[in-house]
C-alpha cells in the first residue's frame, strides 16, 4: 500500500510540489475508519468538485476570501463511494469548514463545520 499527495506548492508538514509517493506500507485491510478504493472509480476531478463546493459554501467563502482552499480524497465506512474533502484552511486538523462531495458521481454529500 502507498499514499500519494499531490500539491501545487511546497509546504510543511511534509508536503511537496507535484506528485509525491510516501513509503510502501504493508496491507492488511481496512484500517479505522479508512478504506482502500479502485482510483477508477473517481470520475470527479478537483475543478469539478471545487466548482459545486463553492456553490454550497458560498456564505462561507464570502465571509474568508483569503483563505486557502484543501482537497483530500478520501474513503470511509460512512460513504458507499469515495468523497472530495474540500475543506478551507491550513489543513484538515485546523479546517473550521469543508464540503463533501461525492467523487464518483459529483454529488453533494454534506457541509462539515
Amino acid at each position: 500500500m502507498r499514499t500519494y499527495t499531490y500539491s501545487v506548492v511546497e509546504a510543511q508538514g511534509n508536503l511537496h510540489q507535484g506528485v509525491f509517493a510516501g513509503l510502501e506500507e504493508g496491507y492488511s485491510g481496512p484500517r479505522g475508519q479508512s478504506r482502500p478504493f479502485p482510483i477508477n472509480v473517481v470520475g470527479v476531478d478537483t475543478d469539478k468538485a471545487y466548482q459545486i463546493a463553492a456553490e454550497k459554501g458560498a456564505y462561507y467563502a464570502k465571509e474568508h476570501p483569503n483563505m486557502p482552499v484543501f482537497f483530500v480524497l478520501e474513503a470511509t465506512s460512512e460513504h458507499n463511494d469515495p468523497v472530495w474533502r474540500v475543506g478551507w484552511g491550513e489543513s484538515l486538523g485546523t479546517s473550521g469548514f469543508s464540503i463533501l462531495i461525492n467523487a464518483a458521481t459529483g454529488q453533494f454529500v454534506q457541509a462539515l463545520r
